[in-house]
């Protein structure tokens, strides 16, 4: 009962602080302005009541301000997670034939990621981690996973395309993404250098 309580007074008292009382309340003063200057007749209370209720209606809603999210924190999480992507990758059973293409792949990923300013202009671009995030945290376990149960299969069935076909493949993909990536994060580096560069002949013209 007694947080019941608390709950309400708080309530309250942030109906009394928000925009839609002070504005009705403004309104409402207007009102008995209109009053004491005799325009609002015997039915001053309506007059009153009636404008508060015009003011709380026509102020503007509160503003309930957005989290502050880190877009590096994102970029932290997302290495961490790089991490166990490479201890996952370690331990399981991979063809030697695509060894090259992981490597490279890896090594991409983690030139991405690694802690300085490539990863601090990668977190100034949502689409690029969410592309990155995308890759490590599904596409590569789903690539590796899908190669050994489908292995395990065609020792039974053999005949088709091989899995390690499809893995390469897959891998080339993945790698064609990375460099897409890569590209986008130096296009944006060089506009913001443009962006700089016109801004410092804009000011010395002024």
């Amino acid at each position: 009962m007694a947080t019941n309580r608390a709950r309400g007074a708080r309530r309250m008292l942030g109906y009394l602080e928000s925009r839609k009382n002070l504005t009705g309340s403004a309104c409402g003063v207007a009102g008995l302005g209109l009053t004491l200057a005799g325009a609002a007749g015997a039915y001053w209370p309506l007059v009153v009541a009636g404008l508060y209720g015009a003011g709380a209606l026509i102020a503007p809603p509160e503003r309930v301000a957005p989290p502050p999210f880190d877009p590096s924190e994102e970029v932290g999480a997302l290495r961490a997670d790089f991490t166990r992507l490479r201890e996952y990758l370690a331990e399981v059973e991979l063809p030697a034939a695509a060894a090259a293409r992981w490597a490279g792949l890896l090594e991409l990923y983690g030139a991405l990621l690694e802690p300085g300013w490539v990863a601090q202009v990668l977190a100034t671009e949502p689409e690029a981690v969410h592309a990155l995030s995308r890759a490590v945290r599904r596409d590569v376990p789903e690539c590796v996973d899908t190669y050994n149960r489908t292995r395990w299969w065609n020792r039974f069935t053999p005949g088709g395309e091989s899995p390690e076909r499809h893995l390469e493949r897959q891998l080339d993909l993945l790698y064609e993404e990375a460099e897409r990536v890569t590209a986008d994060l130096r296009e944006a580096e060089a506009r913001r250098q443009q962006t700089h560069t016109a801004y410092l002949e804009e000011r010395g013209r002024s």
